[in-house]
């Protein structure tokens, strides 16, 4: 059965034998797994890894089918899953085993995965899907955040802070979490204060590179490369900040269509455009054509996964960027 995230005040999940969380918004997952099964549940929790139940899957069945009357009733929350643990799944939805809640929590399965096809379809199995936050949503979760604790910080603070975020509410909640503790001393929070605060001083190199990527300009763009260490840690962060900005200039190019006056544009975009980044946004906007955007997403979409399985990611990075 599919649930879509805003069913999920309406579920009672202890109705399924097993639950799939898949998606790349691990942090929206990590606030589900808290919320609607740590929070309320008073057995025994057990985080395992996938290949922990796989490499003993006979002796693991027999623990969950001998259990004593007198155990602890058990969640078990399994990291990492891919679509190795089908068989296991598979056999478990149809064995009778009492007393268990069992919890998937993977990355992004397609359309085609027999694991997800299996949660989707069986009606003792719960599938609910995780995508990255758009900043509209990062937006409204950071408002909500912001009221509840009463505080208050400015329209650029904000800003700052969502695309720090990068498209995860995980990061989202730890920044705004420092913010939290940062005005229990201080009265007023500055712009300095929010870059010492979540480390973006360090970052901003990286939104340079990004911002001059999408303008075309490579000269630029190579003197960032060579004037920057940049370290394979550094590549999935790159890559997300080019997936966010183009993302939002496709949406920018979007809106043109119908509005031909980029100023225009630029300015009445939500959330708002930093006015320091409105003229190389307006580059932006004359250097790429739709077409050129979406196809370029999609080869950054390809680029991620092949950095996260290469040990010289940010080789592949730099001729990425160096290359139109």
């Amino acid at each position: 059965m599919i649930v879509k995230p805003f069913e999920l005040k309406n579920i009672k999940f202890t109705d399924y034998k097993a639950v799939l969380l898949y998606g790349i918004n691990q942090g929206y997952k990590n606030e589900i797994i808290k919320d609607k099964f740590i929070g309320f549940f008073k057995g025994e929790i057990l985080n395992l890894e996938e290949n922990e139940i796989i490499d003993h899957q006979t002796t693991f069945f027999e623990k969950l089918m001998n259990k004593s009357l007198f155990e602890e009733e058990k969640l078990i929350i399994v990291s990492r899953t891919t679509n190795k643990i089908f068989k296991f799944i598979e056999e478990y939805s149809e064995k009778k085993i009492d007393g268990v809640q069992l919890v998937l929590n993977a990355e992004s399965l397609d359309k085609k995965s027999k694991l997800r096809l299996m949660f989707e379809k069986e009606r003792n199995l719960a599938c609910i899907p995780f995508y990255e936050d758009n900043q509209q949503s990062l937006s409204t979760y950071a408002n909500s955040f912001l009221n509840e604790k009463k505080l208050k910080i400015s329209r650029e603070i904000l800003n700052i802070v969502l695309e720090r975020a990068r498209g995860d509410r995980g990061n989202l909640k730890n920044e705004l979490e420092k913010i939290e503790v940062l005005s229990m001393t201080k009265k007023s929070i500055s712009t300095e204060d929010i870059l010492k605060l979540t480390n973006l001083s360090e970052n901003y190199n990286i939104f340079e590179l990004v911002d001059n990527y999408l303008a075309k300009n490579q000269k630029k763009v190579s003197k960032i490369i060579n004037e920057n260490n940049f370290v394979n840690e550094d590549c999935i962060l790159i890559i997300r900040t080019l997936l966010s900005r183009s993302k939002r200039l496709l949406t920018l190019k979007k809106i043109e269509s119908m509005n031909p006056n980029k100023d225009q544009v630029i300015t009445t975009y939500k959330p708002p455009i930093f006015w320091k980044e409105k003229d190389i946004v307006k580059k932006q906007m004359s250097e790429w054509s739709e077409e050129e955007i979406k196809k370029n997403i999609y080869k950054l979409t390809d680029l991620e996964i092949l950095i996260k399985s290469n040990t010289s990611g940010i080789n592949l990075v730099s001729d990425f960027v160096c290359n139109y």
